[in-house]
């Protein structure tokens, strides 16, 4: 059987368990006026003055009138008296406004709490990134970010990092123990909403003493990767992610080793333990300093892309967050 309700001040779930009590969803009458038209009636008792009120409160004068006319409509009774002297409560005026003043009291309450969240988020920033752009991206987006912030005259958030693989930071942004993400693969990952802040590509590298160091201008393909012992970063992390898809149509052997950071697989590829593959980004240096050497690889397709991730509506949350996953999609351009 389907639930049953009718539209009217109290709803009830007759298919659910637990006490009547428990099940009743309480809906407001259309007689109830808006925040705005309580808060207007409470400044007009104070000031006995529709005009004083109105400007108190930054409306034109004719919007308080038209917000009363709504309100002793909805009410169904007069709630002001208009003279020369200015605008009186009626008694019934008087009964409202005694509602009211609890109403906006809570309301007010309710208005500070979300303001001090607002502060919270552009004092305090929690951020987990997977370990190449935690490496080689992060810092920098958050040196420019504070630099920005004080040519602003605001005060610099303190950011804290959590540097990762992928699959944690998706884990720790779903748990809300970090604001915001950045991860890498070739897809944004699922339940979250997502920006790409940038694109990075997997280089094959192999130490100056390995065979495939004196290739030259040749290349090894796709297959002859697959059947090498690699070493690895761990599972879940967005570099072998994307490596183990781009070889998805070829068989891959077990690799040498299997190592949890890019330093780490990075100092074992020098030492001759076999190739990998590494962002672009963290091999520069070793490249330019011919610790390692790139490899070319035929037919494969090894472009990885960069997101910044986060829990809630479309946009980052407002604040730092928001302003960093900015900073990074421009600094991407």
């Amino acid at each position: 059987m389907g639930q049953a309700c009718v539209i009217g001040p109290t709803c009830r779930n007759e298919g659910s368990l637990g006490s009547s009590q428990d099940n009743v969803v309480r809906v407001l009458s259309p007689h109830v006026p808006d925040l705005r038209a309580l808060e207007l009636l409470l400044v007009v008792g104070r000031t006995r003055s529709l005009g004083a009120a109105a400007i108190q409160l930054g409306i034109s004068q004719q919007a308080a009138s038209s917000r009363i006319q709504t309100m002793e409509s909805l009410v169904g009774e007069p709630l002001l008296v208009r003279s020369k002297r200015g605008s009186e409560l009626t008694q019934i005026g008087e009964l409202v406004s005694q509602w009211a003043a609890r109403v906006v009291e809570a309301a007010e309450e309710l208005d500070t709490g979300i303001a001090s969240l607002k502060v919270d988020r552009r004092g305090h920033l929690a951020v987990a990134a997977s370990l190449t752009i935690a490496e080689h991206l992060l810092p920098g987006w958050m040196v420019a970010l504070r630099a920005e912030q004080v040519r602003g005259g605001r005060e610099a958030s303190e950011i804290t990092m959590t540097a990762t693989n992928s699959a944690n930071v998706v884990k720790l942004v779903q748990s809300g123990t970090v604001d915001l993400g950045f991860v890498e693969g070739p897809e944004a990952p699922k339940g979250l909403h997502h920006r790409k802040v940038g694109v990075d590509e997997l280089v094959v590298v192999v130490g100056p003493g390995h065979p495939w160091a004196k290739l030259g201008r040749r290349s090894v393909s796709a297959e002859q990767l697959a059947a090498t012992p690699l070493v690895v970063r761990e599972q879940g992390s967005g570099t072998r992610t994307v490596l183990e898809r781009a070889l998805a149509r070829h068989r891959m052997v077990p690799p040498a080793l299997e190592l949890s950071s890019t330093t780490a697989v990075r100092s074992a590829v020098a030492a001759g333990a076999g190739p990998a593959a590494l962002g672009r980004h963290a091999v520069r240096d070793d490249l330019a300093s011919r610790r390692l050497v790139a490899v070319k690889v035929s037919g494969l397709d090894l472009t990885r892309v960069l997101h910044a991730v986060w829990l809630g509506g479309p946009q980052p949350p407002e604040g730092p967050a928001r302003d960093l996953v900015a900073l990074a999609a421009r600094s991407a351009r």
